[in-house]
């Protein structure tokens, strides 16, 4: 009972289903995407564009997002954006329908689906603390929402890949649209109080600022979200160029980058059982500086795997490296931040792993074409040790300052 103890709570246990069926087909899409551009093109570039399209108003708008989330209804918003992706899917299943395979189209709904997910994401990381009546609890039932997150990222492409080959792009966006369905039942069963803050009087982007001014005063919670936001950067783009290992580096097909996709959410789904199974008050720090080297460790393996059966398991590595760090922040700041800024806090941390992770899919996509996909990748690896450094040098540090200020009192 204890991996999922936090399936005991009603409105919890609704979440986790509806999540569990809709981000099978979620990931599908992902994949068909990715899959349908770099066919359509064949240009890095332009695979790491339309991920940058769909991320970048992360970057733009989760402050903003958080805000707002933190004023509003979060269980209204999720259902509102929920409906508007599930559109978002169906004109994509319509389009490919009827053959128009246009870039530009296909560019602007990943805009629709970015521009969507900055509210979508903050209110479902807001929500949480609230599905969950024992906080003692929480971290397990963030562990398990990364679990079923990366068990359909293990399922998902998998599919994709035998749905790609036989039957077209076009029914792996249907089944994306379809699986909403089950998200939107399971929110209108929930039973659900949400405790009313007042709303604040003054402009929304005096709140905006309030929520820079909190994480300037809490250095622990700054540090975790600029780390995120350096990875994302540097680091973790390397998923983006995954369909050119697939089809350029070990002459694959759609199968392959198929399996690519499976071997990372198989890793990363052992790294969410394993944060699930993490006892209260574990150590989250040094969780992620060693989760972050293990990354950074796998990604330069992968860059010069000589075979196809190595690189998946760099693949699969890295994604546990990266499942481990990337739950271990989010459960810190969702365990540490002020109620009352919980939303806003959450929303730095969706802006430096969404919002910044599109700048550095461009960023890649463009030195991939320049340089070379492997030694990108190479570089990648190496900027994720750099970045372990600095956390590391930061913490130590910060611990240095604490025990000096505790000595002279």
């Amino acid at each position: 009972m204890g991996i999922f103890r936090s399936l005991k709570h009603y409105n919890y246990r609704l979440f986790f289903t509806g999540q569990a069926i809709s981000l099978v087909g979620t990931w599908m899409q992902r994949v068909a995407v990715s899959w349908l551009v770099y066919q359509i093109t064949e240009s890095a570039f332009l695979l790491g564009l339309i991920t940058f399209l769909s991320l970048i108003p992360s970057l733009v708008l989760a402050p903003y997002a958080g805000s707002y989330v933190d004023r509003h209804n979060k269980y209204k918003i999720l259902m509102i954006t929920q409906v508007i992706l599930m559109l978002q899917a169906g004109a994509l299943a319509v389009m490919i329908w009827f053959k128009v395979y246009d870039i530009f189209w296909i560019a602007a709904l990943s805009l629709v689906q970015g521009l969507v997910n900055s509210f979508d994401v903050t209110a479902r990381q807001s929500l949480m603390v609230n599905l969950v009546e024992d906080k003692e609890d929480l971290p397990n039932a963030i562990a398990l929402n990364s679990s079923v997150f990366n068990a359909a990222r293990l399922v998902g492409p998998a599919l994709a890949g035998v749905i790609l080959s036989a039957l077209g792009e076009d029914m792996c966006f249907l089944i994306n649209f379809l699986s909403f369905i089950a998200v939107i039942v399971c929110l209108v069963m929930m039973k659900l109080t949400l405790q009313e803050h007042p709303k604040s009087r003054e402009n929304i982007w005096v709140d905006l600022r309030k929520g820079y001014d909190y994480l300037k005063s809490s250095p622990d919670l700054a540090s975790m979200i600029l780390m995120m936001a350096a990875s994302s950067l540097l680091v973790i783009p390397f998923t983006t160029l995954l369909p050119v290992f697939a089809k350029d580096i070990f002459n694959g097909t759609a199968t392959t980058f198929g399996w690519f996709e499976s071997a990372a959410g198989f890793g990363a789904f052992f790294g969410a059982i394993y944060m699930a199974t993490l006892k209260v008050n574990q150590n989250l720090q040094k969780i992620v500086m060693v989760s972050g080297i293990l990354l950074a460790v796998s990604v330069v393996a992968l860059a010069i795997s000589p075979s196809l059966v190595l690189a998946l398991i760099c693949t699969g590595l890295a994604a546990l490296g990266l499942m481990a760090q990337t739950s271990s922040i989010n459960t810190y700041l969702q365990t540490h931040a002020d109620d009352l800024m919980r939303g806003r806090t959450l929303s730095y941390y969706i802006m430096a792993y969404q919002g910044v992770l599109p700048i550095g899919s461009l960023l890649m996509g463009y030195l991939a074409h320049q340089f070379g996909t492997q030694t990108v990748v190479a570089f990648e690896g190496l900027a994720g040790l750099l970045i372990v450094g600095a956390f590391i040098y930061n913490e130590k540090h910060r611990n240095a300052i604490k025990k000096d200020a505790i000595s002279l009192t």
